[in-house]
């Protein structure tokens, strides 16, 4: 669907059970899709899984486009996930689209039980394989660092892999492949090889500052394009109603991320907010958090951070942020509604389609 703006609308639903579910997701994403959103997009950490919800939500919509936001690369093996595409693809006819990120140690190495070492290296030969699966130009051989197939040596290896295809014909031979990544190298990646790039923790205003140099790499080096890439960050978004409570919301999840996701030494999201210009906040914040002072490290986010990183206000100051987003060459913002109650997530969910003119022709 077409935009006034020409800036198109997702739903994120993030986690099945942590966000909305049930009969309050569902009702979400068919509102959703009748305001003209263009996508709808389902997250996995280590608790509900992408590929089920997306599944289910192919029979419960007719037009709107089912992603994944994203599909952790060591939760199951290429080959897993291309048949889940595929599949999802032909329930929803035609609508589904790959997001891919390899997680962090924690998660990949914790839960997983898969190693972290060199995880964008296994990313860009995981897609490699995703896509020659779903092309179906004949059998499956790939000889790579991180994957070999099929295998033909080691420990356990009985040498009898036979190299496969797909045994039905997908709807389409390519499907969307995007990409969540926030780091220098991941984003350049990104720029290289995906059809699309899922940023979180977006600012409209420091974006090109963080990443520009890195998009533009990356597209020299895949030979593409800026029109190759659609630039989709995940938003999170309040339109009125109660706007501080809203803002509490926004900073509960600032604290997880800042604190809680990662280690003293490795923390994706710490190290982007100081490159946003929030140093001091996000050393002070990560410090006590890791302290055990968890009251106290919320205390010390600053509503400009959630500025930076957030649309929470009147439906004018959420507009001017929206045509901001446009203005920035942004191509779809992925929304988080940030209300406690659903009456006013669907409120902001129409507001936003309103301001950007949803399913008006482009």
């Amino acid at each position: 669907m077409g935009s006034r703006m020409g800036l198109k609308l997702g739903l994120n639903l993030g986690y099945w059970g942590i966000g909305p579910q049930g009969e309050d997701a569902t009702e979400m994403v068919l509102a959703a899709e009748r305001f003209g959103f263009d996508s709808v997009w389902a997250a996995e950490s280590y608790g509900s899984d992408a590929v089920s919800v997306l599944a289910y939500l192919a029979g419960k919509t007719e037009t709107i486009q089912l992603g994944a936001a994203i599909l952790q690369v060591p939760a199951r093996p290429p080959a897993a996930a291309a048949m889940a595409g595929v599949t999802i693809d032909a329930l929803s006819d035609g609508r589904f689209i790959f997001g891919f990120g390899p997680s962090g140690p924690q998660v990949s190495e914790g839960w997983y039980g898969v190693p972290y070492e060199k995880p964008w290296g296994r990313t860009r030969e995981y897609i490699e394989i995703v896509k020659q699966i779903v092309a179906r130009e004949g059998r499956l051989e790939y000889e790579g660092e991180h994957f070999k197939l099929p295998l033909t040596e080691g420990e356990g290896v009985t040498g009898q892999g036979k190299a496969l295809k797909l045994n039905v014909h997908p709807l389409r031979s390519e499907i969307p492949v995007y990409l969540g990544a926030i780091g220098r190298k991941s984003v350049e990646l990104a720029a290289e090889v995906a059809d699309g790039w899922i940023p979180i923790f977006f600012s409209v205003d420091k974006w090109q500052e963080a990443w520009g140099k890195h998009i533009e790499a990356g597209l020299a080096k895949g030979g593409r394009s800026r029109e190759d890439l659609q630039v989709s960050p995940s938003v999170q978004v309040a339109i009125d109603g109660d706007l501080d409570a809203a803002r509490g919301l926004v900073k509960a999840g600032l604290l997880l991320y800042l604190g809680g996701m990662g280690s003293k030494k490795t923390n994706f999201y710490a190290d982007l907010t100081r490159r946003f210009g929030f140093a001091e906040v996000a050393d002070e914040v990560q410090s006590l958090y890791l302290d055990g002072k968890r009251e106290e490290a919320y205390a010390a986010i600053p509503d400009e951070l959630v500025d930076a990183t957030a649309m929470v206000g009147t439906e004018d100051e959420v507009a001017e942020r929206v045509q901001r987003f446009a203005d920035a060459g942004v191509d779809r913002m992925i929304v988080s509604p940030m209300h406690g109650n659903p009456d006013e997530n669907l409120s902001t969910l129409e507001k936003l389609a309103d301001m950007v003119g949803a399913g008006s022709p482009a």
